[in-house]
C-alpha cells in the first residue's frame, strides 16, 4: 500500500503481521524496549522488521534501527526514511539521501477520530473543506482521520529538517480525491497539499502528498527531494524521479 504512494527509488516495506520472530531485533534495540509492554514490543518490532526488508532491497546490510528525539529513527549515513505502525498494517520506507531530502509516511485505521481528537487536528478552513464535517465522512472516507494521518506524514518530513515541533494547527491541508469509484476498484485515493503555517529555511513553505484508503487501513506520504529550491516557488518538488 505505502508503496503505491512513493517513487520507484524510494524501498518500501509493509506488513500485516502483528509480530516477528524472537531474535529478530538487535541487542541495542532490545535494550530500548526492555520494559515496553507487548503491543509497544510488537509495534516496534514489526516496523524494524520492515525496515531491515526495505534495507535489503537498496543493497544494504540490516543494521539496528535506534531512535532519537521524539522517536525519530536514526539511519544509516547517507540513508533517511520514515516507520509506520497501526492496528493491521506495519510499514517502511527509505530512500538514498542523494535522491531524497526527507520523506514521512503513516498509516492508520480507517475510522473516524476518537471524540475530541478532531478539535485538536482540524483547522477551521480545513473543515470547510469537509463535505460532512459533522460526521467526518464523505464519499466513503473518514477525512478527519485522513487528515491526521497527513500531517503525521508532513511532520515526520519537517522534523529531521528542523528538530523542532510542527503543531497539528500549523500546517494547513487541502485533499484532491482521484480515480473513479465507479470503476469497481474499492479503494480510494489522491493527493493533498500542506501549505505550513510555521516556516524554516531548511523546508518550503508547501509539502505535496499521497493517500490512499485500502482494506480498513488509510496511509498518507510526503517527500521532499534535494534539489526543492529549482522546483516553482513554493513547491516541495517530490514525485518526479531525478533522472
Amino acid at each position: 500500500m505505502i508503496e503505491r504512494l512513493l517513487p520507484g527509488d524510494v524501498s518500501c516495506a509493509a506488513t500485516r503481521e502483528e509480530t516477528v520472530p524472537d531474535g529478530t531485533l538487535f541487542p541495542e534495540e532490545e535494550e530500548l524496549i526492555a520494559r515496553s509492554v507487548a503491543k509497544r514490543r510488537n509495534d516496534f518490532a514489526t516496523a524494524r522488521a520492515c525496515a531491515r526488508r526495505a534495507m535489503g532491497r537498496l543493497g544494504l546490510e540490516p543494521v539496528a534501527v535506534l531512535h532519537g528525539k521524539r522517536g525519530m529513527p536514526l539511519w544509516p549515513d547517507g540513508i533517511v526514511g520514515s516507520l509506520t505502525h497501526c492496528d493491521g498494517y506495519r510499514a517502511a520506507a527509505l530512500a538514498r539521501a542523494a535522491d531524497v531530502l526527507s520523506l514521512g509516511v503513516d498509516a492508520e485505521p480507517h475510522a473516524p477520530l476518537p471524540e475530541g481528537v478532531g478539535e485538536l487536528v482540524v483547522r477551521p478552513s480545513e473543515r470547510e473543506r469537509f463535505a460532512a464535517p459533522r460526521t467526518g465522512e464523505a464519499g466513503g472516507i473518514h477525512w478527519d482521520r485522513l487528515l491526521f494521518s497527513a500531517k503525521e506524514s508532513v511532520f515526520k518530513t519537517w522534523y529531521p529538517l528542523t528538530l523542532t515541533e510542527l503543531d497539528f494547527d500549523e500546517a494547513d491541508l487541502t485533499f484532491r480525491r482521484e480515480g473513479d469509484d465507479r470503476a469497481g476498484d474499492p479503494a480510494a485515493g489522491g493527493t493533498f497539499t500542506a501549505r505550513l503555517l510555521r516556516t524554516d529555511p531548511a523546508v518550503p513553505p508547501v509539502l505535496d502528498g499521497r493517500w490512499r484508503v485500502e482494506d480498513g487501513i488509510v496511509a498518507t506520504a510526503v517527500l521532499l527531494r534535494p534539489n526543492w529550491r529549482d522546483g516553482p516557488a513554493g513547491s516541495g518538488a517530490g514525485w518526479v524521479q531525478e533522472s
